[in-house]
């Protein structure tokens, strides 16, 4: 990450409770074609830091991002100094923050935190504790998981401030998306309670929004994405239902990062 740091916007794009398995045989079956475009390899199996919003974004913040699912050690993107890191490499971004929001921040970029799920709204103690350390923080119940259009006007408002803050200041934008999470029934038509289907079709509807966020960012800046779950859900699986549970359907996410200029040229 190091390379793309001071010169790229840098974006990251947690698709709240995404199941690694809906992510990837949408991307197969051409359900999510702007992902698709983007994502010409398709997802990543990850394992995250966290079964539940709070302590995975806690830990993807400080520069613990969702782990490949093989052995490793694996590098790391970005990362607090200190002692002993087994996995801070020479291309490593590095700060002296307790997370990497803070750290961008000391090198000059404009934070920018979208909420989506109750973890970012701003209504309790504990739901400030991640969007206060943002320089701008945006909550409202349309951005929220039972607003069936959130992801459109999570776009509407990220394109807002992306263009009204000038390409020469740098931005980290970060935005939950939303409307992957319970409730998702609303997203398949005929449908009377959430299911793994409903998920899907949430995902399709999500990918659907996505365009006008990549078309301001590419009039900005090249940019650097980050596009991850936080934790997946279970709709059944081994007798599990939700999340904050040890199962494979939790633990297992899709990841993927890349740089928009070199998906547009490869898309």
């Amino acid at each position: 990450m190091k390379q793309y740091i001071p010169t790229h916007d840098i974006v990251l794009l947690t698709f709240d409770t995404l199941r690694y398995d809906v992510a990837c045989a949408e991307w197969a079956n051409g359900g999510t074609p702007n992902l698709g475009a983007l994502l010409p390899d398709g997802w990543q199996e990850r394992h995250s830091p966290g079964s539940f919003t709070y302590a995975a974004h806690q830990a993807m913040f400080a520069g613990f991002m969702p782990t490949p699912a093989t052995p490793g050690p694996h590098p790391r993107l970005f990362a607090a100094r200190f002692a002993g890191s087994e996995t801070t490499v020479d291309q490593t971004f590095g700060f002296d923050a307790p997370e990497v929001v803070t750290g961008l921040a000391q090198v000059g970029y404009r934070t920018i935190c979208i909420g989506g799920v109750g973890f970012f709204n701003r209504q309790t103690a504990l739901s400030c504790v991640l969007p206060d350390l943002f320089h701008e923080a945006y909550w409202e119940p349309r951005l929220g998981v039972t607003e069936p259009r959130s992801t459109e006007f999570q776009v509407e408002l990220a394109v807002e401030r992306l263009q009204a803050i000038p390409a020469e200041q740098r931005i980290f934008l970060f935005i939950n998306i939303s409307a992957l999470h319970q409730p998702n029934a609303h997203y398949l038509a005929g449908a009377t309670g959430d299911t793994i289907e409903s998920h899907a079709a949430a995902l399709r509807y999500v990918d659907s929004q996505l365009p006008a966020l990549f078309a301001a960012l590419h009039q900005r800046n090249p940019t650097f994405m980050m596009l991850c779950s936080d934790h997946g859900t279970a709709y059944g699986d081994d007798g599990f239902y939700g999340h904050r549970l040890a199962h494979p359907s939790v633990w297992t996410v899709p990841y993927a990062d890349c740089c928009l200029e070199e998906a547009d040229a490869s898309a």
